[in-house]
């Protein structure tokens, strides 16, 4: 797929750190499946990923404001 960001750049397959925000909680999501560019680095996560990463914000952020490191599982 070519990137978004940089139209030069093609992805491959990879993982990323997502850093989400949400009410007052930062998450930091280490080894994410995502297309990664080549180029720029820039993280593209598909429709289940993305809904997961959703999902684990808003389950940090009903514990209150605070950071956290977590790993990604699918």
């Amino acid at each position: 797929m070519k990137c978004v960001i940089r139209e030069v750049g093609e992805t491959k397959l990879g993982t990323a750190t997502i850093t989400l925000e949400r009410d007052g909680t930062i998450i930091v999501i280490k080894s994410v499946p995502a297309d990664v560019c080549r180029v720029c680095g820039e993280a593209y996560t598909d429709q289940e990923v993305t809904r997961n990463l959703l999902r684990m914000a808003e389950e940090e952020a009903q514990n209150g404001p605070k950071e956290e490191f977590v790993q990604y599982v699918a």
